[in-house]
Parts: C-alpha cells; structure tokens; sequence
C-alpha cells in the first residue's frame, strides 16, 4: 500500500495549562524535528530527554506516564499523544517546564487547533507502519482488547458503566485527521464526584475541576452546567485515549484496534502482545 509522507511542524509553539493530577503549572514548547525523530520530550532544565516509545511507559494508573531511568518524567501524556496521531504528526520536540502534560480543556481539541495554526511540513520518508496480520487478544475478567486486521487505520471501542448517565457506548471510525478533529478531539476526560474525596487523598486530580472534565454527580447526572458535547461523548472520550495509548509505539498501525471495558492499562497491554507476536504484523 502507499504510506503516506511524515510530517512535522511548520513552526514552534507554546501550550501552557495546569497538570490535572499535580494542579501545578505546565509549559510545553513544541518543536520542528527531522524525520524518523519521533515524539520527543525534553526536561525544560537541559537535563532529560525522553523518546516515546512503549519501552519508556512506566505507569498507566489513570494516565500515562513516560520516564527514564535518570528520573525525568513526563505524566499524562495521553492527550497529546492522541492529538498529535489523529492530526498526522509523526516528528516534534517537546520541551516541558513541570512534570505533567498540561490537561487544559480535558480534551485534544485546543492541542489539534494549536497544531492547525502551527501547519505541517511533509518531510522526505515514508511514515513507520505495520499491517497487522492475525489476530491478537488481550484480556482482564469482563474487559477485552484486541487488534485484527483491516486495510485501514480503525478504532472500535465500547463502554459499559452502572451509572445511568453513562451506560453503554460504542464508536467505530477510522483514524484520519479529518475525522479525529470533528469527532474524537472534543471529547473530555471525565469522572465520578464519589471519587473525589479518594483521589485527593491520594494526591490525584489536584487540577481537576468543571472546566477541564465531565463530572457526575451523587445522583447520577452530569453536573456541568453546558452538559455533554456529545450525547455518547464518554466512549469518544475513551476513543481519544485509545488512540494517545497506541500513538507511543511511534508507528502507524495498519489494522483494527478494538477494545470493551478498556483503558490505559489494557490499551498498553494489547500494544505489547501485538508487537511481542512477530507473526502477527508485517513491516511496511
């Protein structure tokens, strides 16, 4: 099949917010990087540098945190990550000021708008990719992942929660930049007001608030006062995700990822049994 060019920035940027775990301020400076670079954070001291890769995934306990064994880490990357793979960016350089991604609006969306005023340069080699060839399944009691093969870039993700609010949801579609802005960037984190107390005392979700995640309230109601964007936006939001968690293998993924129940640790664990099978995918 005809892959299509790696991309980079035209230009630099500034995105800057507060950490939705830590509350504390955070500063990225991205910027232009040469083809076959990848998605690289830099320590906003000089003193780390982190390449996104699976192998540098430390935890996905309610993000994704990437570290090296010198200390620098970045948290909550899974946004970004997410942004920059449905918007096509395969090359940048990221310098981070804090230790946490910032989670601005609880979506992708201001990082895509912020892609879109930047522009993207189409570089000289063709994107890293694999066809996925056989089926590959991971499993925690009710929750599933698996990918199987497809011709294109697909995404099939389904939820089930108790509450009324949210219930059960199903999305399919398949990654391209047109679609994820429309569709799947808007889509904002979102979480349990019964959760809060615990969370706090855990030192989680310092910075969360109604501005940057959809709350349900003790009645089972969402308790923003704009309510959803979507009526289905949970599993949208849960699609962002999925897409950000599989973004850190630094490859186009020529196949359907599918997942019921899932999350971080799941989406992490299906990506590491897909690429420890060499006899289920193909390099492009």
């Amino acid at each position: 099949m005809n892959l299509r060019k790696q991309t980079t920035l035209a230009g630099d940027l500034a995105i800057e917010g507060i950490g939705v775990h830590s509350g504390k301020p955070a500063r990225l400076h991205l910027r232009p990087a040469a083809a076959r670079t990848g998605i690289c954070f830099v320590d906003g001291k000089g003193e780390g540098t982190i390449l996104v890769r699976p192998e540098t995934v430390a935890s996905t306990d309610l993000s994704t945190l990437i570290g090296d064994p010198a200390g620098f880490h970045v948290s909550t990357v899974e946004h970004l990550m997410s942004a920059l793979a449905g918007s096509g960016i395969d090359n940048v350089e990221i310098a981070i000021t804090g230790t946490e991604v910032p989670i601005l609006d609880g979506s992708a969306a201001e990082f895509v708008a912020a892609f879109e005023t930047a522009g993207l340069v189409e570089q000289d080699r063709p994107v890293d990719a694999i066809r996925v060839l056989a089926p590959v399944r991971v499993e925690n009691g009710a929750a599933w992942a698996e990918f199987v093969p497809h011709e294109r870039p697909r995404f099939e993700i389904e939820i089930d929660f108790p509450s009324p609010a949210i219930g059960r949801q199903k999305i399919a579609f398949d990654l391209e930049p047109g679609t994820y802005a429309s569709e799947i960037a808007p889509a904002r984190t979102f979480g349990f007001m019964r959760d809060v107390e615990r969370l706090w005392a855990a030192g989680l979700a310092l910075g969360s608030s109604l501005e940057n995640s959809v709350v349900i309230g003790e009645d089972d109601r969402v308790v923003n006062p704009g309510g959803l964007r979507f009526p289905d936006e949970f599993v949208r939001h849960k699609a962002l995700d999925a897409v950000g968690d599989l973004a850190v293998s630094g490859l186009a993924i020529i196949g359907c990822y599918r997942s019921f129940r899932g999350g971080h640790k799941l989406n992490a664990g299906a990506l590491g049994a897909l690429l420890s099978r060499s006899d289920a995918f193909e390099r492009l």
